[in-house]
């Protein structure tokens, strides 16, 4: 018998599932490898979440709140604009050196649903959307003309650093597009 609270029991569930996700994919994650994963019997999944799709994307929107938690609290040590700026790859190479990094766990998702519609591709979206916020907030407070514009050129620079370092196993991606930053700030 589980001893878990309610509030427990929907945690193990998300923690297991977001784990599995970013491991092998949401496909590749089954009910059954979550039941056993997570130690939660499916009867019980099924009372707090009426479908996987249901399970993937409350596990998805609390890895996006807890991604962006820590980024941006480890992008905001740097002390003035412009360094935050250039701290977006200097966190996101220390993300890339993790044990278990598999790139990331909105487009990679995204990419396995082909309906612009489906909830993932949304959270997926929505995800991104909190990236070039953040970014664009950055691109403010430095003064530059254009913060719209610089901010999505640096969205493009950080999802083809997190890209490449996935694809290509290296993490100096981050260093080469810190460099292209570095000429965009300059110009």
């Amino acid at each position: 018998m589980n001893t878990q609270t309610p509030s427990e029991i929907r945690n193990t569930v998300l923690n297991s599932a977001e784990q599995l996700i970013y491991q092998h994919g949401i496909h590749a994650t089954g009910m059954d490898l979550l039941v056993k994963t997570s130690g939660i019997s499916r009867k019980t999944i099924y009372r707090y979440f009426g479908t996987k799709d249901d399970v993937a994307a409350h596990a998805l929107i609390a890895r996006d709140i807890r991604w962006m938690a820590w980024f941006r609290t480890e992008v905001d040590k740097a002390p003035t604009a412009e360094a935050r700026i250039l701290n977006l790859f200097s966190v996101l190479k220390s993300w890339f050196t993790t044990e278990g990094f598999r790139g990331c766990a909105f487009i990679n998702t995204a990419g396995e649903v082909g309906d612009a519609t489906d909830p993932v591709r949304l959270i997926a979206k929505e995800h991104k959307q909190k990236l070039l916020d953040y970014t664009l907030e950055l691109c403010t407070q430095l003064g530059v003309p254009k913060p719209e514009t610089l901010a999505k050129q640096l969205l493009i620079l950080m999802d083809g650093a997190i890209t490449v370092a996935r694809v290509m196993s290296d993490p100096t991606s981050a260093d080469s597009a810190r460099d292209i930053a570095v000429r965009l700030l300059d110009s």
